[in-house]
């Protein structure tokens, strides 16, 4: 879609209707339709790799060129493929058991497009975000109208451009704009809306959906914590955490937000972690490699933070290669430890989104486990451990949307695996076969046979009826 335009909110209704009507004149696209048109998303993402790059770079200030490549570009590629290689199956009506009674009628359930889902999207990981669940929608044979952020302008607008390229406006549109636009297309009566942001920014989505009753996935944050059990190699979870949480800079909604480390291993991590986060980034926050924070505000917004928990008592450490303020890019911040956090510190009770890793000692396991579970369940959650009965436990007693055992992340990039959160995280879930269904509506079909019980159990009643029932409710 072309910008500016005079009501935003009239020619996004406009469009909708316009896709809501081709969709039901056209019918549900068959399945090599629906592989042609992840194809054709594939290569739009590698045809303009480099304008990508460029675009992200100019969002963020600063993006290293490979990180864009590997946790935008890759991740998404992975998706489309899995979904292209799996969707015959998902496709196929899935067979269901018929009662003895019913016998011998046939029962199985037919997964139907929805018809034309919306999809919100944020500005941490831009074109990922928006682009998995639009390929999500297309592979499960819906239209698809999405909102990427005003964070992120110069993606945002090349995201307009390739996609209106790529498809017709009655199959795929974007919208551009500000948070009155954002508002505008969360209150649209789509057949189902994808929301992806803060958890507060969430609720407000949920409200302006429910105005339609349209059924909502929001994947959102919250505080995820990495467990460090006492047997487990120190340098190696400090490694994995570092590197979990300063891809793209901390601003990433799994990434760890506080690590649970043993009460006597508190300065053996510091000191692993410092050194982790130097091989990381040889140059510290100079590094070619090392993200900057995506604007002014959210910039101020990590200082205030780190000032707050100083104020409080707590304990800040820099981490990794000291680069100097002459050498420090425009919203840039260097990775900290924070020591002795508090409950009354903000650090520990809003979300980060930052370089900035809060350290909380633990006693035992069972202390470590309490601690989580006094707070709102969190997007991920990381144990580092061996196959015994902390690691159960752990599994077991904390309920958080997905877990990554021995490593931080990587659970995201598993496309067997749904994705989403619980409770204040999230709501839904979406990746895989899980996305397909949730993008689809799961019709329960039963077919009768020409003979069968069933016309015993009709008025008139008589003896037969008896006898059935007692057979029945024996």
């Amino acid at each position: 879609m072309d910008s500016p335009r005079a009501d935003p909110a009239r020619d996004m209704r406009e469009v909708l209707d316009r896709q809501r009507s081709a969709f039901l004149a056209e019918g549900p696209p068959a399945l090599e339709q629906r592989r042609a048109d992840l194809r054709r998303l594939r290569s739009l993402v590698l045809d303009h790799r480099d304008e990508i790059v460029a675009a992200m770079h100019a969002d963020f200030g600063h993006r290293a060129s490979h990180e864009t490549a590997i946790i935008e570009m890759v991740p998404l590629a992975q998706a489309i493929d899995h979904q292209h290689r799996h969707l015959r199956r998902w496709m196929r009506p899935e067979r269901r058991p018929v009662s003895m009674y019913f016998q011998p009628g046939r029962a199985w359930v037919a997964y139907q497009p929805l018809g034309v889902v919306g999809i919100v999207s944020p500005w941490n990981y831009p074109l990922q975000l928006a682009l998995l669940p639009l390929a999500t929608a297309v592979a499960a044979g819906n239209r698809a109208l999405v909102k990427p952020s005003e964070h992120t302008p110069a993606t945002s607008s090349l995201l307009e451009r390739m996609l209106g390229e790529a498809f017709p406006l009655e199959q795929v549109a974007v919208f551009t704009g500000d948070a009155s636009v954002g508002q505008a297309f969360s209150a649209l009566p789509f057949d189902h809306l994808v929301f992806t942001g803060s958890t507060s920014v969430g609720r407000a989505v949920m409200k302006a959906a429910s105005e339609h009753l349209v059924p909502v996935t929001l994947e959102l944050g919250g505080k995820s914590p990495a467990i460090v059990d006492a047997g487990h190699p120190i340098e190696h979870a400090a490694r994995s955490v570092a590197y979990g949480k300063l891809v793209n800079c901390g601003q990433t909604c799994i990434a760890p937000d506080y690590v649970l480390v043993p009460e006597d291993k508190v300065d053996a991590f510091v000191g692993a972690y410092d050194e982790a986060v130097r091989e990381l980034y040889p140059a510290g926050p100079a590094s070619d490699d090392y993200t900057s924070i995506i604007d002014e505000r959210h910039h101020r917004r990590l200082l205030g933070l780190l000032e707050d928990a100083r104020a409080r008592g707590a304990e800040v450490i820099e981490v990794g290669v000291s680069p100097g303020e002459a050498a420090m890019r425009a919203h840039n911040i260097a990775p900290a430890l924070v020591i002795g956090a508090t409950e009354d510190m903000a650090i520990l009770r809003e979300e980060i989104f930052g370089p900035l890793l809060p350290v909380v000692p633990y006693g035992s396991i069972d202390d470590a486990i309490g601690y989580v579970n006094e707070r709102p369940r969190p997007l991920a959650l990381y144990f580092f451990g061996g196959d015994g009965p902390n690691r159960r436990k752990v599994l077991e007693r904390t309920t958080s949307g997905n877990v990554t055992i021995n490593d931080t992340l990587m659970h995201y990039a598993q496309e067997g695996l749904p994705f989403g959160g619980v409770g204040p995280s999230g709501m839904g879930a979406y990746h895989g076969f899980e996305g397909f269904k949730a993008l689809s509506h799961a019709k329960g079909v039963f077919q009768q046979s020409r003979w069968n019980m069933s016309g015993f159990l009709r008025p008139p009643f008589g003896p037969v009826a008896d006898r059935i029932l007692k057979f029945m409710l024996r």
